[in-house]
Formats: C-alpha cells, sequence, structure tokens
C-alpha cells in the first residue's frame, strides 16, 4: 500500500488521489497539516529524493519567510521548518513500505508510481 502524504485542499493532491483510485493502486491518505508530520518522516524523504527536491521554493509560506530562517534552505534547517511548517513541503510526497519515494505528481512521477504500486503487491 502507498501512503500519500499532501494536503486535502490542495488540487494535485486531490488529482493524484483520484488517479491512484482510478488506476486500483491501494493508498492511504496522510494530511500533514491535520496529522503532523515527523521530522524522522521528512529526514527518510529526503534521504530518498534529497532536500532540494522536497523543498517546495514556490509555495507561499517559503516566499514568507524571513531570509535569516531560509539562508541554509539545503540542510537540517530546512527539515526542520518542514515539520513546523509543512506547506514547504512539495505535494504530494508517496511513499511505499519497502521505502520508495516519489515526490510530486506530473507524468514521470506517474510512471515511477506504477513501479512502487508494483513493488508494493509483490
Amino acid at each position: 500500500m502507498l501512503t500519500v502524504y499532501g494536503l486535502k485542499n490542495c488540487d494535485t493532491c486531490r488529482k493524484a488521489l483520484k488517479w491512484l483510485a482510478d488506476q486500483d493502486i491501494p493508498h492511504r491518505f496522510h494530511d500533514v497539516r491535520a496529522d503532523g508530520i515527523a521530522l524522522a518522516d521528512i529526514k527518510r524523504f529526503a534521504k530518498a529524493v534529497g532536500t532540494e527536491t522536497l523543498l517546495n521554493k514556490a509555495s507561499t509560506t517559503w516566499r514568507n519567510m524571513p531570509k535569516s530562517m531560509v539562508g541554509h534552505d539545503a540542510g537540517a534547517d530546512a527539515l526542520k521548518l518542514m515539520v513546523e511548517h509543512p506547506t514547504l513541503i512539495k505535494r504530494p510526497v508517496f511513499e511505499n513500505r519497502t521505502g520508495g519515494v516519489v515526490v510530486g505528481f506530473r507524468e514521470p512521477q506517474k510512471a515511477q508510481l506504477a513501479a512502487l504500486a508494483g513493488a508494493v503487491t509483490k
């Protein structure tokens, strides 16, 4: 089963959840704002895909952060900021039980998701 980390009001997350249902890919949704997200989860995602991939620099939250807080955006400080401000996490994040992680939802990620789903069912 895939775990989808995102925001319930995010259009991209909603599209991804619909696509997963249409593809009959078993999944569960974890709302990072309502349910929270642990630093251990963020570290695991960052280890799999890199902090730069995980960090949503296009978010309003990032743009409104004081420069002093975002000066070291590729390090551990960014990971802690993502826990405190979950909208800084690029969405959605998909993870399977074997530790495979995919971030985002465009055509390349759809192919990766199909592979992740295959790893889940084997």
